[in-house]
């Protein structure tokens, strides 16, 4: 059976509705029966879910800004309804932020352009509406807007490449984690995963900052960075032009005799359940080779048939490796 097409009033009204929703659940005072409400009417049509979880994404990257800044709102819905949707954003943020007012587009507040893209099953190459050209690794998602004054992405997960088309007077800021890459036009890498961040620039300069420390710090090419949180500043050191990082590029994940400590977090990446270790001694264990992203999910049932480990599972039914006890020898 054909389900029934939605008229546009429809549509405003589920737009309301999820914009009402996403203020309330976020409010200090929001009853058990007002989330109970929300949980029937979310699931009462799909639409419903997708509308609520748009408004979840403007709250998202409006967070990111600085409190002494006009909010910053993303907008992901269809052309037809942008005016409309703007509005609704607009009101969201001024019910959330202390905006003083709305001017839009002039003011800096909301973007022309609204993006979001996300690679579930392979390697994706996307071009931005500036021009900029993104290669997403596996299992990454992002979302881009143009504001007047700066082009803006919000890496959420996973691993990005970038070529920024240049434009000084237009600056390209990529949030990941707990602080942002700042660029005019250049070639650099992105990977995060959970509350690891690394950058490495190929081309031109960047700035890295923190979102807890004003001030941030240049990077030159063939330089790299690492954070995670609560670092007050990143982590700065070269890296080799033939560093095997950049490989995921050719779908592949290449381990250069790493310890286990160091391999897990570029391993998981890949994985719906993310690999454990038992303790600190199994992560001195050592790894090397060369796989395919796409069959990395094979990888850790045969890492007892090439490491002295075994596998066991936690409770929350996470992967466990453990290191096997050397033999002492008699005598």
């Amino acid at each position: 059976m054909t389900e029934k097409s939605l008229s546009e009033a429809e549509y405003d009204a589920i737009t309301d509705a999820a914009a009402h929703w996403c203020m309330r659940l976020h409010a200090h005072d929001c009853t058990p029966a007002e989330r109970q409400a929300f949980e029937q009417w979310h699931d009462a049509h799909p639409l419903h879910a997708f509308e609520y979880a748009a408004m979840l994404e403007i709250w998202d990257v409006a967070d990111h800004l600085p409190r002494d800044e006009p909010a910053s709102v993303v907008v992901p819905f269809t052309p037809r309804r942008r005016l409309r949707s703007l509005a609704v954003a607009a009101a969201i943020c001024l019910t959330a932020l202390p905006l003083a007012a709305f001017t839009g587009w002039e003011a800096g507040w909301l973007p022309n352009t609204y993006e979001r893209f996300e690679a579930p099953n392979g390697l994706r190459q996307v071009t931005l509406s500036d021009g900029s050209q993104v290669e997403l690794n596996l299992g990454t998602e992002l979302v881009y807007s143009n504001y007047k004054d700066q082009r803006r992405v919000t890496l959420k997960k996973g691993e990005a490449f970038f070529k920024v088309s240049h434009d000084s007077a237009h600056p390209f800021i990529v949030h990941a984690g707990d602080g942002q890459v700042r660029v005019t036009g250049t070639q650099f890498n992105v990977w995060k995963y959970e509350d690891q961040v690394r950058v490495m620039l190929l081309e031109g300069s960047v700035q890295i900052a923190s979102d807890r420390v004003h001030g941030s710090v240049p990077l030159t090419p063939g330089m790299q960075a690492s954070y995670r949180q609560g670092d007050a500043t990143p982590r700065v050191n070269a890296f080799n032009p033939n560093d095997t990082a950049l490989a995921w590029r050719q779908g592949k994940l290449v381990l250069d005799n790493l310890a286990l400590a160091d391999a897990l977090p570029l391993i998981n990446r890949y994985l719906k359940k993310s690999v454990m270790l038992a303790d600190a001694n199994t992560g001195t264990i050592r790894i090397g080779g060369i796989y395919n992203i796409n069959e990395v999910n094979n990888l850790v049932p045969s890492l007892p048939k090439v490491l002295p480990v075994y596998l066991t599972q936690n409770q929350d039914g996470n992967p466990v490796l453990n290191s096997i006890p050397r033999k002492t020898p008699k005598g």
